[in-house]
């Protein structure tokens, strides 16, 4: 056995700041953020809306608050993101093949843009 301490090499806590890629990763990663607290403004909705029609006014009027406006709608421009990063990885992650072919990559990431679309469109109509 040896007395040698083994070499561990020094991690600082910002490492990923110094690589475009690892930046990229954490500012995606972070997306996450506004979007919790947009859950969490929809699970007290649906308990307020249980709860009778004055808690429902309160969270109506919480929700009108331009903050929480603010938070939304960067809830949204993340998720938006989000989709944009996952569809284009999803033809090189997941290749779809037609007749021995390849779908080209626009393909594949303009159907899944048509899909929210319409997945969308539908929500709006029926609500």
């Amino acid at each position: 056995m040896s007395n040698r301490k083994p070499y561990v090499r020094e991690m600082k806590r910002t490492w990923w700041k110094d690589h475009p890629f690892y930046r990229f990763y954490m500012v995606r990663e972070a997306t996450v953020l506004p979007l919790i607290f947009f859950t969490i403004c929809l699970t007290f909705g649906l308990g307020s809306l249980v709860k009778g029609p004055e808690a429902w006014a309160g969270w109506l009027e919480f929700m009108a608050n331009p903050v929480v406006v603010i938070l939304n709608v960067l809830a949204l421009a993340g998720s938006l993101f989000h989709a944009q990063t996952f569809f284009s990885m999803m033809p090189q992650v997941m290749p779809i093949k037609l007749k021995g072919k390849t779908l080209d990559k626009k393909v594949v990431v303009l159907s899944q843009w048509a899909a929210v679309a319409a997945i969308s469109l539908f929500v709006l109509v029926l609500v």
